[in-house]
């Protein structure tokens, strides 16, 4: 089993990622058990670029409920169509926000948050069953890179454990 992920340093963006998808792959394995499989996919993805904030939060009913995370406390619970997370339950689609205080309805879960990306994590049926939140202490840190990869990682989190 790894106990560390390896990026080169200097990578751009999309280098980092190219290096970081295989080796999430390799450190869950076969494995499906969904805390275990959060956690360790939080983490990777919270320390390869350096997060304020990397986790998931799970769809129980009409809401989402926190799950494995890095970084500074979080909101427990939040309603469908309700701040970033919420808008993407709502909406079934990636949000990338440059900048979270022009975000109508905003959740500060953190005053440091600045810019934020939400991606769903689906089924095999398609369903959304969670969402990764990634948020950063600077404006504008997220874009179409970030949206591609990051969809890429949660489609393959989605089919490994839901």
């Amino acid at each position: 089993m790894a106990e560390s992920i390896f990026l080169t340093e200097g990578a751009t963006k999309a280098e980092r990622y190219e290096q970081l998808i295989p080796q999430l792959k390799t450190l869950i394995g076969d494995d499906t058990h969904q805390t275990a499989v959060l956690s360790n996919c939080a983490s990777a993805i919270h320390f390869a670029f350096d997060s304020l904030w990397t986790g998931f939060y799970t769809v129980e009913g009409d809401e989402l409920v926190l799950g494995p995370f890095q970084g500074p406390i979080a909101c427990m619970r939040i309603k469908i169509g309700k701040g970033v997370s919420g808008a993407v339950l709502a909406n079934g689609e990636t949000l990338v926000v440059p900048d979270v205080d022009a975000f109508p309805g905003h959740i500060a879960c953190s005053s440091d948050s600045r810019s934020e990306i939400v991606v769903p994590v689906r089924d095999a049926a398609g369903e959304i069953r969670a969402v990764l939140d990634v948020d950063s202490a600077s404006l504008g840190t997220f874009d179409d890179t970030d949206r591609a990869y990051l969809e890429t990682i949660c489609d393959w989190i989605g089919a490994q454990i839901f």
